[in-house]
């Protein structure tokens, strides 16, 4: 019954409000020779408020060009980006990034780090101290707000990250194989610590990942892009499966290994092309 309630829940937070909307979206690069290299291609994409999506494909695909176009840190080519229905210009002001590498200042205590982004917004010390608080706390880690980076391990200092990037509360949070250096073990404690925070949200996630595994456990939606160059959106699998979810136990899952086989069969063809393609290069 609880999950019953729990999965109602869950479906009154998604609404069909778009958040993110790439219309028609090209992105090239003039390569030092001057031959134009075209990275996506006419790519449309949208996701809605409260929704998490996950982006997979093979290297070199454009995932992460496809997030820094929604952060505005690049521009499309032709096509546009739209956030809450208006044409994105310079940077995403609404949404906040989680990258592989870290981005805690090693000389900053734990709670400076998580501070930060609020300071600079102009609050006070003392309460943005208190609003620290509370997130080191959500994130498991009461107790350390005075240690330093190196005081850590990798699992900690990626709760801090997370930590700093949500004390703002972004409407939209960009992860770029934010997990992908920890140990398993680990990177499941922190897949789940990710949606037990984000359930609690109204936050819209992009999520990239070369792990499909991770991206069904997590995602609303995992949508495949196709081999580069030229990259284009070559499937978009909706994840029907209940919440809450632990990102170990539902791997076993009868549906989740449907899924993990369908979407598979999809992307194998694009990882081959773009394995290929490597190859005839060297």
């Amino acid at each position: 019954m609880n999950k019953e309630i729990e999965a109602v829940r869950y479906e009154a937070k998604v609404t069909e409000t778009p958040m993110i909307e790439l219309q028609g979206v090209t992105k090239e690069f003039l390569k030092p020779s001057g031959e134009v290299h075209t990275v996506l291609q006419d790519i449309n994409l949208t996701v809605r408020k409260g929704e998490f999506v996950s982006i997979v494909g093979p290297t070199g695909c454009g995932k992460s060009t496809t997030l820094s176009l929604i952060a505005g840190f690049e521009s499309p080519t032709k096509g546009r980006i739209k956030i809450q229905n208006e044409t994105l210009e310079g940077i995403n002001k609404i949404a906040a990034c989680v990258f592989q590498t870290e981005n805690a200042f090693p000389w900053k205590t734990v709670i400076d780090n998580v501070s930060l982004g609020l300071r600079l917004r102009g609050m006070n010390k003392q309460e943005a101290y208190e609003e620290a608080k509370r997130w080191i706390e959500i994130v498991g880690l009461k107790g350390f707000e005075g240690h330093y980076p190196h005081q850590l391990s990798g699992g900690m200092r990626k709760r801090v990250a997370l930590a700093q990037t949500l004390i703002v509360q972004p409407q939209i949070l960009l992860m770029d194989e934010s997990f992908s250096a920890l140990d398993v073990h680990t990177r499941h404690l922190m897949e789940n610590e990710l949606l037990k925070i984000w359930e609690e949200t109204s936050a819209s996630v992009f999520f990239i990942t070369h792990d499909l595994e991770e991206a069904i456990a997590l995602s609303d939606r995992v949508v495949v892009l196709s081999a580069g160059p030229a990259a284009t959106v070559k499937g978009d699998y909706k994840i029907d499966l209940p919440r809450p979810r632990n990102v170990a136990e539902v791997r076993f899952d009868p549906a989740f290994m449907r899924l993990h086989e369908q979407i598979w069969n999809d992307l194998r063809d694009e990882v081959m092309i773009s394995y290929a393609h490597t190859i005839s290069n060297k």
